[in-house]
């Protein structure tokens, strides 16, 4: 299967490994940084100097494609999906960003070639797992989701550190987030919703942000009293979060505060991803709650050491493009997170990544 993947950041690259090194999909690197290309075309994978942000050179790129897997920023999404439309190819994404994934269900419409974002960590692989367990019970009470992309070894005052992309970072932040709450759908602000908890004794935050939700509102619309989705952290992070974007208004200066970021805050390779998922409701008479929690780590070893969110969000999209080539997915028109089922997900060989992590014992 030809595949154009778009995006030679560190997600990208692991993508292209994963896809390329299975030995059943033919994979083109498209970026228009040539430096970004380069250590994947020592490796013997197949690049392309494309300007991703032009839509006549990303259309004339993806003819012959077969899929397109898109691992540009967020706000590239709907130009991407777009041109894959033109191409006739199959598209996939890694969006959290709502009015994106919104706009490609409205470019899906009728398309004779199937359409699915948000096919990363969150949303993505968490909205799998709840819905999984939402399915098991007779009648819902409460689904919660919870995930977090932290570093292994916090040291400043936001106990964070860079693991993945600024932009989509600043924008989850700043955006409403879609909940249920009492049953009717909502838009929660965005920080707000604070609560504590710990898994395997470590203390965390967690908070609204948006966009970890993916179609799950609308697909449990009326079935369910509460669902949301809150972004984990050491705790401190929120209310220093809030103090950057609220009190010196740099919510209004985004391009601002993404630069002191990337400035001042160090990446990291060493950290830790977490899954945390709590499903209440009523089954065969009886109240009952089902838990799904998981730590993933990086790897250190190897001639490719990966981080945690490098291997959760890769394992993601690519489990998503390899269950689609299975026949396992629709064929065409838009495709939700939750039409996977788990444990095709996690027998597939790239979704196996969740697997090989470790379960948490114990949750307080």
């Amino acid at each position: 299967m030809k595949v154009a993947l778009l995006g030679a950041g560190h997600i990208g690259q692991t993508i292209a490994r994963l896809l390329q090194g299975s030995g059943d999909y033919q994979v083109t690197v498209m970026d228009r940084n040539e430096a970004a290309l380069k250590p994947l075309a020592a490796q013997g994978l197949a690049t392309q100097v494309v300007d991703t942000d032009s839509k006549p050179h990303l259309a004339a790129a993806l003819r012959g494609q077969q899929v397109v897997v898109n691992a540009l920023p967020y706000h590239l999404a709907i130009t991407a999906a777009h041109m894959a439309l033109e191409a006739g190819c199959h598209y996939f994404d890694l969006t959290e960003d709502v009015a994106a994934t919104k706009e490609i269900k409205r470019i899906a419409e009728g398309a004779r070639t199937a359409f699915m974002p948000q096919c990363g960590l969150a949303p993505g692989f968490i909205g799998i797992v709840a819905h999984h367990l939402a399915k098991g019970f007779d009648s819902l009470q409460d689904v919660k989701m919870r995930v977090g992309a932290l570093p292994a070894f916090p040291t400043n005052a936001l106990k964070y550190n860079l693991t993945w992309s600024v932009d989509g970072l600043i924008n989850e932040y700043c955006h409403p987030c879609e909940a249920i709450h009492d049953g009717a759908s909502i838009a929660a602000l965005p920080l707000e919703g604070l609560e504590h908890f710990s898994l395997d004794g470590v203390e965390y935050e967690a908070f609204n942000t948006s966009g970890g939700l993916g179609t799950l509102c609308e697909t449990w619309e009326n079935q369910v009293r509460n669902l949301d989705y809150k972004t984990v952290r050491y705790p401190g992070h929120r209310d220093l979060m809030m103090f950057l974007l609220d009190d010196l208004q740099l919510k209004n200066d985004q391009e601002a505060l993404k630069a002191i970021m990337r400035k001042s805050m160090p990446a990291t390779m060493q950290d830790v991803v977490l899954v945390f998922v709590t499903v209440s409701g009523m089954k065969n008479g009886v109240l009952l709650q089902e838990v799904f929690a998981r730590k993933i780590f990086a790897q250190r070893e190897g001639e490719h050491p990966l981080s945690a969110i490098q291997i959760t969000t890769a394992a993601g999209i690519c489990a998503a493009v390899d269950l689609f080539r299975e026949g396992k997915l629709p064929q065409r028109g838009f495709i939700r997170q939750e039409e996977v089922a788990l444990p095709d997900f996690l027998a597939n060989r790239f979704g196996m990544a969740y697997q090989q992590s470790r379960q948490v014992e114990s949750i307080g």
